[in-house]
């Protein structure tokens, strides 16, 4: 089923059929739970929602809004192909697909046969689930909860984080009117402080069916190997189970072997590999 509304998306319908399979599975969904709770709020226009029905019960859903991905998290591989049919005819520029491995390569090999173009990996990555959080001992200074003071500081690390982990997915929009928006919504950032000055932060997604996911963690390169990664991803998860979470995740990029061992000792155990696959115009 194309969720359509006219010459648009219609994202309450999309939100009912979807909203269970999601919400059974928060952490597996995490993506795809904050990309409907911004397109619930108008903070991204839907591109593409779409739902599959056996009987009564809805077995998968993909979305898409903004410049995003397709989200094929909740989308069985089986599926791919007859949802990839309708889903490329309703938004033809579809530039990439995330999710688990499977469901994303089907979903990338399904577009490239109806297509006829190609696929490239532009990110690989690691969903973690929180466990039990241990705080790192003996790192030096504390953490603050940023405020509207911070946008400029902020913006100007994720703009680093962005080029130096993320250049793979394309070019970055500015980062100052997501992170207004992000606080405006109730998700967090943590700064944290050594010497009186900033040295690392982390983000945290306001809770969505109970889960929050922690990022990004950037420390400047000038800053790292003192342990304040750690410190503040610990800060940002307990800052998301204050705030309500019952399940907080986070995703590693599987290039970067440091994340991939340092979140492990403050907590956090994987659960499956993820894909971000961009689509190309040639096989």
């Amino acid at each position: 089923i194309l969720h359509r509304a006219g010459d648009g998306w219609d994202v309450a319908a999309f939100g009912a059929a979807a909203w269970p399979l999601y919400a059974a599975d928060p952490v597996r969904h995490t993506l795809a739970l904050t990309g409907l709770d911004r397109l619930r709020a108008g903070s991204d226009d839907a591109a593409l929602l779409v739902t599959v029905r056996r009987g009564g019960e809805v077995i998968g859903a993909a979305l898409r809004g903004g410049s995003h991905g397709v989200m094929v998290s909740a989308l069985p591989p089986a599926l791919a192909a007859p949802v990839v049919r309708r889903a490329v005819a309703a938004d033809p520029d579809q530039r990439r697909v995330v999710g688990p491995a499977p469901e994303a390569r089907a979903y990338a090999a399904a577009h490239a046969a109806l297509t006829g173009g190609g696929t490239e990996v532009a990110m690989r990555q690691r969903l973690f689930r929180l466990v039990t959080l241990h705080r790192p001992a003996g790192v030096p200074g504390a953490c603050r909860v940023a405020g509207p003071d911070d946008v400029d500081l902020l913006a100007g690390w994720q703009d680093a984080f962005a080029d130096e982990v993320a250049r793979a997915l394309g070019p970055h929009p500015d980062a100052r009117p997501g992170i207004v928006e992000a606080m405006r919504r109730g998700s967090g950032f943590v700064v944290w402080e050594h010497g009186g000055r900033p040295v690392a932060y982390a983000g945290a997604r306001r809770p969505v069916a109970g889960m929050s996911r922690v990022g990004p963690v950037y420390t400047p390169p000038e800053h790292r190997g003192r342990g304040f990664g750690s410190a503040v991803t610990a800060a940002a998860t307990a800052w998301a189970q204050e705030a309500g979470a019952r399940e907080v995740c986070l995703f590693t990029d599987l290039a970067n072997p440091v994340s991939n061992a340092i979140y492990p000792r403050i907590g956090y155990r994987p659960l499956h590999d993820a894909l971000d696959l961009r689509f190309t115009t040639e096989g």
